[in-house]
């Protein structure tokens, strides 16, 4: 399946629709069935481009479903597909009735398949793995078909361990190698006497050993998955079969849980509110992964990574809540709650003592998912950079904090300290919200369209800027990369069709073209007594540049196009199932930037650089070979041609080892608000340290300072021959 990058853009390209379709009201005391209910329908009536449900449709779900449920193929068996098939045209009919006797077969059966897979890869772990047969593994598993057996079953699952198996058996060799070598290398050469005592003299230990301990490795690695599978509730398979069904329309419509709903918002608006901290269950307990830099609990300074949560009371109840055994998503709804309130944590420390700590909620903000800016010298000259890593939104709040707003304020601040260019870094940027990049795109041209949208069926909507202020008008750079989408797209086309800023990056940005909303189903919903029914985010129009054409699969063509380590690797809305289609309507009036800058002949000059660069020479390397390793599917499970194998391309690794070593000479420093405020925040200087660091090493960065530099050049000499012409 094409998932690969289905997490990049969970931050999507959002707008807020009407919703006068949901006065129609809903109601059905089977929950389930109500969300079919709800979701069919609307998607029927407000999706940008409606779906016949008929037996094709009905194929293209079971097969996406049964994918999902079991994608290596080492659950079901052939038995159980043939009789899952009956329905396989079917599932259409189920559908518009609202029918889950599919889905309740296959839920049955997973859950039956699940629990005796457990105990055929706790026995198959129990043997041990000759590694020095012949025998290869490929990892082409949708050309696997469904075993007939138990036999065939262990077989599959003792192939697959073997080959995860493997990876950890080279590991633990090379670890003792190291280590020996190490040892070796301390204790000679060296005329100082040396307490003996002290001397860490490392295990010997035999290729048997190594291999038992391999197998304990994967084995905790699969116990820890499948505590994780086995939490997973009746409403969460059917999610996975409801998103079947959804995403036969386009790969950006998704159902969502209440929880899923909730961790959306919170990537979406960059902040919450709870105690700050990132939770994860282990062997049945729920423990601290991360505190969160500036939260509740990182300010209070006892909480730590590595607490084991055992209980949880809120301060208006007399007995605290036990936690340990509970789901994540269960314990996180007592953990986090409104701003003010105290929670008390029954933790285990990691030292065993047992503590009660108090927090008091607050809101936690996401700072590393907010725009941050830094200034740079380059031949005298000071330029500003903002990273800005989505365009976020609090939709619940829209005059609180968002991009624009941050963005604006950045500029502003850049300004004061002199700032003569501009580099806009959009890498990696998945989305966001279309007012705000609307918002965002005034602040670089006077007034004029910025994006149009079009609904299926309707007239088109051209949305403006329709303020005539300009925040700045000096020299203006965007980056992108494969992984820069949605709004990011339409501020780097807004930009190029003006002719307002130079587009560097990837060969062409994600591509996609469309605007997605998301309904809340309980509004749908009359004397709802089935409990929450999460929320459906679905595509409902189509935007398109102001030059009439799509980023729809094509996505924005950089300007000057400089490779990176993904340049040979298939990403993008065109490799995804279902993209709607590329078009293109009538452009909307506007009037190219009226400026002195040369844009051409900075561009030229930027090519000819690229071309002559050897650090980009190697990249371009690294990415084909980044691609050969990519699609390698054949793995032998004999150790010594596996490692063999892995000398090769450990020795093929060494010749770009000097791209992590690339240096430009330039500083970079935060600006005097930011500076302020590390005086009182370490985590804050060391986060900006890091950043500075990686901008140091970074050649597009460079690059595009280079861009501006020549943008700067350009300006006094056009300037001078419009003055001679005039005169």
């Amino acid at each position: 399946m094409k998932r690969n990058y289905k997490l990049l853009l969970l931050v999507l390209l959002l707008a807020f629709a009407s919703c006068s379709f949901t006065s129609k009201k809903f109601e059905d005391p089977n929950k389930d069935k109500l969300i079919i209910q709800l979701v069919t329908y609307l998607l029927d009536q407000t999706h940008f481009s409606p779906q016949d449900v008929n037996d094709d449709f009905s194929k293209e779900v079971f097969d996406e479903y049964l994918e999902q449920l079991d994608p290596l193929k080492r659950y079901f068996y052939a038995s159980d597909i043939k009789e899952f098939e009956q329905y396989k045209t079917d599932l259409d009919d189920q559908i518009k009735a609202y029918d889950l006797t599919f889905f309740n077969l296959t839920y049955d059966r997973y859950v039956q398949r699940l629990a005796e897979s457990k105990d055929i890869y706790k026995e198959v772990l129990q043997n041990s793995f000759d590694f020095s047969m012949e025998e290869d593994f490929s990892t082409k598993y949708e050309d696997l078909t469904y075993v007939n057996s138990k036999k065939e079953l262990k077989e599959r699952w003792r192939h697959q361990l073997k080959f995860s198996t493997i990876a950890n058996y080279d590991d633990l060799i090379s670890q003792q190698e190291r280590e020996i070598k190490l040892a070796s290398e301390s204790g000679s050469g060296d005329d100082k006497e040396i307490d003996n005592s002290e001397k860490v003299i490392p295990v010997n230990k035999s290729l048997a050993e190594h291999e038992g301990e391999a197998r304990e490795l994967t084995l905790k690695s699969l116990n820890e998955l499948y505590e994780y599978m086995e939490d997973r509730q009746r409403k969460d398979l059917l999610s996975v079969y409801v998103n079947a069904i959804v995403r036969e329309y386009d790969p950006h419509t998704a159902y969502y849980e209440p929880e899923d709903k909730e961790r959306f918002d919170t990537h979406i608006s960059g902040k919450f509110e709870g105690i700050g901290a990132r939770l994860q269950k282990k062997m049945d307990v729920i423990t601290i992964m991360e505190v969160i830099a500036g939260g509740p609990a990182w300010r209070q300074k006892e909480l730590e990574v590595g607490d084991q949560i055992l209980k949880v009371k809120q301060e208006d109840e007399e007995e605290p809540l036990n936690v340990v055994g509970m789901r994540t998503s269960d314990a996180v709804k007592f953990i986090k709650g409104p701003k003010g309130t105290d929670v008390t944590l029954t933790v285990k420390k990691v030292d065993g003592s047992i503590q009660d700590i108090t927090i008091t909620r607050d809101v936690v903000e996401m700072g590393e998912a907010y725009a941050k800016s830094s200034t740079v010298i380059k031949d005298g000259k000071k330029y500003g950079i903002i990273d800005l890593p989505g365009f976020y939104v609090d939709f619940n709040d829209v005059n609180n904090r968002n991009a624009a707003s941050d963005v604006k304020i950045e500029i502003e601040r850049l300004k004061a300290e002199g700032m003569e260019g501009l580099v806009l870094d959009l890498r990696n940027n998945g989305g966001g919200s279309l007012q705000t990049v609307v918002d965002m795109a005034g602040f670089f041209i006077k007034e004029g369209p910025v994006v149009q949208v079009k609904t299926s069926g309707e007239p088109k909507e051209v949305l403006m800027d329709r303020d005539r202020s300009i925040v700045w008008d000096g020299p203006l750079v965007i980056l992108v990369n494969e992984f820069s989408a949605s709004a990011s797209e339409i501020m780097a086309a807004a930009m190029q069709d003006y002719k307002r800023a130079i587009i560097i990056g990837s060969d062409q940005t994600f591509g996609k073209g469309t605007v997605q909303t998301v309904v809340d189903l309980n509004r749908m919903v009359r004397n709802n007594t089935s409990g929450d029914v999460g929320a459906l985010k679905m595509t409902i129009q189509k935007f398109y540049r102001i030059n009439g054409g799509s980023n729809q699969l094509e996505g924005v063509k950089s300007d000057v196009v400089i490779p990176n380590r993904y340049s040979y690797i298939d990403i993008g809305e065109k490799n995804e199932e279902n993209p709607l289609p590329w078009s293109q309507i009538e452009p909307a009036e506007y009037d190219v930037w009226d400026s002195y800058f040369d844009y051409d002949s900075t561009i030229e000059k930027s090519k000819e650089r690229m071309a002559n660069n050897e650090q980009l020479k190697l990249i371009d390397q690294n990415a084909q070979w980044v691609k050969k390793i990519r699609d390698r599917e054949s793995f032998s499970l004999n150790y010594n041609d596996y490692k063999a194998s892995l000398d090769v391309s450990e020795k093929e690794a060494k010749r770009f080892e000097e791209l992590s070593k690339y240096q430009t000479n330039l500083t970079f420093d935060s600006l005097s608000q930011e500076l302020k405020l590390m005086e009182q925040d370490s985590v804050l200087k060391e986060k900006r340290d890091r950043w500075h660091t990686s901008l140091s090493k970074d050649v597009y960065i460079e690059e595009a300072l280079n861009v501006l530099n020549d943008l700067k050049m350009t300006y006094g000499i056009k300037a001078k021959v419009a003055t001679s012409v005039k005169n």
